[in-house]
């Protein structure tokens, strides 16, 4: 279906979306569609099996604040995840304190011992929504589970889709395969190449970009190594941008060898781990003006937050690279605290630190992030 969609210019998508009796299945799909263009919705998505009044929650503020009574978040505070786990609470209780309206009692779960014993902890213990897991697994456990009785936010993408009445948020390498894939589209690229490592991360960006380029009649050309010492057998199949998923350390060697074989003067678009492994400005000049998805905290600041250098100074879970995950956790509370506008508005969104955020019919949060590139070395925004 998405394939089909996908081959509709913008005024047909958006006429046929709006022809769809209230109801149609088909609905959730082309409304999807038009999100991931940036077109508007001509109506709301069904959101019947959704729960905003639980805990006898107070009406929504004129701008649709209207947070949960009792919150809980699951996150795995000891093991193996609790270091990735520390800025995303951290971010969280930054956006929770920064507001100064009524606010709801938070507490934390830890999962490290079973992500099913906690949630039902804070089920039993009252609250009316809960935001966590973390873990893809652990996602995938409580998505499969034959009810939830308490709705919740669950900050990865599961291997199954989330419940009706429930939502989903990631940060996941697919976002960002799909972004750029977008990215190129605009910029009419056709036949892209691909330089990508080996690691799960990077092959799963790479997979959402050849079936999002698929879907819309483009296609990736060949995937070369990011040992690749000569690319011109690549750059002969013609070749008219390319897509890097490499760590920036990585793409400083490859650059060059791009170069020489013709390919400079072409779009390059690359993931946000092109920031990995950078930080010296005269190196890094060789990344000059590649494309790659950023947060909006870093690039153009965000309300409710300092400023990114400013929390970096404070806050070491706010530095490096943990500086997206403080702002997908800030993200989750503004998501926490605004669910009811995003679900039922047909234009609901939020300008979040990790970019805008809205919801689509099947309850997935779609992210268009900031981009950003290097100029004289340094990331700026693009």
């Amino acid at each position: 279906m998405e394939r089909l969609l996908a081959q509709l210019d913008n005024a047909t998508l958006a006429r046929e979306a709006a022809a769809l009796p209230a109801g149609d299945p088909l609905y959730n799909y082309a409304g999807r569609a038009l999100l991931v263009r940036g077109l508007p919705l001509p109506r709301p998505f069904d959101r019947s099996a959704w729960k905003f009044d639980a805990g006898n929650r107070p009406a929504a503020d004129r701008d649709g604040y209207r947070p949960p009574v009792k919150l809980a978040v699951l996150l795995p505070l000891s093991g193996s995840l609790a270091n990735a786990a520390a800025p995303v609470r951290d971010g969280l209780l930054a956006g929770y304190f920064g507001e100064v309206r009524a606010k709801p009692e938070v507490q934390f779960y830890d999962t490290a011992a079973g992500v099913g014993a906690a949630y039902d902890r804070a089920v039993a213990e009252g609250n009316d929504f809960v935001v966590g897991p973390l873990g893809r697994d652990e996602v995938t456990s409580i998505f499969s589970r034959p009810s939830l009785p308490v709705p919740l936010l669950a900050l990865n993408r599961g291997d199954v889709p989330p419940p009706a009445g429930n939502a989903s948020f990631s940060l996941s390498p697919e976002d960002e395969g799909e972004a750029a894939a977008e990215w190129l589209l605009g910029r009419k690229a056709s036949r892209v190449l691909v330089v990508s490592g080996e690691d799960d991360t990077q092959r799963r960006a790479v997979t959402a970009l050849r079936e999002r380029l698929a879907e819309r009649g483009a296609t990736i050309v060949d995937v070369a190594g990011s040992g690749t010492v000569d690319f011109a057998p690549f750059a002969q199949k013609g070749v008219d941008a390319v897509f890097l998923a490499v760590r920036g350390s990585t793409a400083r060697g490859v650059i060059p060898k791009l170069a020489l074989a013709g390919l400079s003067g072409k779009p390059l678009v690359a993931t946000s781990q092109l920031l990995s492994g950078t930080g010296n400005a005269a190196e890094d000049t060789t990344l000059d003006g590649i494309a790659f998805p950023s947060e909006t905290w870093t690039t153009h600041g965000t309300r409710g937050l300092p400023a990114a250098s400013v929390a970096a100074q404070m806050l070491p879970n706010a530095r490096g690279a943990a500086a997206r995950l403080f702002a997908f956790g800030h993200d989750a509370w503004q998501l926490a605290a605004y669910l009811e506008r995003l679900a039922v508005s047909a234009d609901g969104h939020i300008e979040g630190a990790t970019g805008t955020l809205r919801i689509d019919g099947f309850g997935n949060v779609q992210r268009t992030p900031a981009w950003s590139t290097f100029r004289g070395g340094v990331a700026v925004p693009l």
